[in-house]
């Protein structure tokens, strides 16, 4: 019975791989900023028949982390899986307007993270086995006009991974980055999103649960976006500052 932490559990991905662990049987800890949110998806996974431990916390509280951390392996006793998957979508033109908005923008999608994956990365590593999934983003992988400072946060979260994935490998213990594209949630309700493009979800989560299986570093989901990616960072600069994307 695989122990899993979810950090940011109310997201609608997080929930959606939380319901695909439950059916495995699985036991949860759960962490998010709203009570009610993390109420509800505690009571859904425990009607599919899983263990679930919760914990109310904003992850921007940094000196609150270890003790949530200490509460999560008194419960589990250890941690098999680590989905982290908390964040915001911030408005660009807000945070080109207000320098303080920007900055906590930053910290809520990079910083918090970082901070995070520090702690337990230490603490898997003494265990010498398990898997630490972080959710970062396509937006990470070039700055573009519409959404670059939630991209720089991003950005550095993925090189964070890159380096800690590198660190974790001789301790036995498996990073996966993780890279949606658009995603059909509460997040990204309102944005006029190609459908085509637009996935839900479940679709993203079972290729994180597949990913995870077999131990990839790095997880495009759709598949399609590693190659609309790599199509936008080869544009020439020259040609790409004058893009509206």
């Amino acid at each position: 019975m695989k122990q899993i932490a979810i950090f940011g559990a109310t997201s609608a991905i997080a929930t959606a791989c939380a319901r695909r662990w439950a059916a495995q049987g699985a036991s949860f800890f759960l962490v998010g900023r709203s009570a009610d949110k993390l109420s509800r998806v505690a009571d859904d996974l425990t009607a599919r028949g899983a263990t679930v431990h919760t914990h109310v916390l904003d992850l921007t509280q940094l000196d609150q982390q270890k003790a949530m951390l200490d509460a999560c392996y008194a419960a589990l006793g250890q941690v098999d899986i680590a989905l982290v998957a908390h964040g915001t979508l911030p408005g660009q033109p807000a945070c080109e307007q207000d320098a303080q908005l920007a900055v906590q923008e930053f910290a809520n999608n990079g910083l918090s993270v970082i901070a995070l994956l520090t702690d337990l990365a230490g603490r898997m590593a003494a265990h010498k086995a398990g898997c630490i999934a972080v959710i970062s983003s396509v937006a990470g992988d070039r700055g573009r006009p519409s959404n670059y400072l939630y991209g720089a946060a991003k950005s550095a979260v993925t090189t964070f991974c890159s380096g800690l994935r590198a660190r974790l490998f001789k301790a036995g213990v498996h990073v996966l980055t993780i890279k949606p594209g658009f995603v059909d949630t509460p997040m990204t309700q309102g944005l006029a999103l190609p459908k085509l493009l637009l996935a839900t979800p479940d679709q993203v989560a079972a290729d994180i649960l597949k990913a995870i299986q077999k131990r990839r570093d790095t997880l495009y989901t759709p598949w399609f976006w590693r190659y609309i990616m790599l199509i936008i960072q080869h544009i020439p600069s020259a040609i790409f500052k004058r893009l509206s994307l």
